[in-house]
């Protein structure tokens, strides 16, 4: 093994380290907000460095953010259903405060200084094109983030067969 693809990877460790790190503390201030027992926080941490660190690691080997979204949103809606078994308590009470810290603010605050600016400087493709293609990434990814919470309720908690 060379070293440029031993630095390279320790580069990524280190970088998903920090993402993994970051993401931890927005997924506690919102489990906070939303009351959720002290027990849990723990896991609403744990849960979203899981969530925001398999996003990084997705979006980093090139698949798309709302693709990469989906698949860690779907992995943290998992994870909360083992957790909720386990420790006998709702899974939102895991998940949600760990989805928090992928939702795509940048986006969707882009989207909406392009409305500010076509509404102060009037219509340019260049802003109608950026309000749109920012705005449907956002819709795109908090629907990505919705269906993954939900997956796991379709999957296990299915009265009728899926055939």
């Amino acid at each position: 093994m060379d070293s440029l693809s031993l630095s390279s990877g320790l580069a990524l460790f280190i970088a998903l380290l920090n993402d993994m790190f970051f993401a931890m503390i927005p997924a506690v201030g919102f489990a906070l907000v939303f009351n959720v027992p002290v027990k849990a926080l723990k896991y609403c941490a744990i849960g979203g460095a899981i969530g925001h660190g398999s996003r990084f690691l997705l979006l980093h080997f090139g698949v798309p953010l709302e693709w990469a979204t989906l698949c860690a949103a779907t992995t943290v809606g998992m994870i909360g259903v083992h957790w909720s078994h386990r420790f006998l308590a709702h899974p939102k009470v895991f998940t949600v405060a760990a989805l928090i810290p992928m939702v795509p603010g940048v986006f969707a605050f882009k989207a909406m200084i392009a409305v500010v600016e076509i509404n102060h400087l009037g219509y340019s493709p260049e802003l109608w094109a950026m309000m749109i293609d920012n705005l449907i990434k956002t819709l795109f990814t908090v629907a990505a983030l919705a269906i993954g919470l939900a997956m796991p309720g379709l999957l296990f908690y299915r009265r009728k067969s899926i055939v």
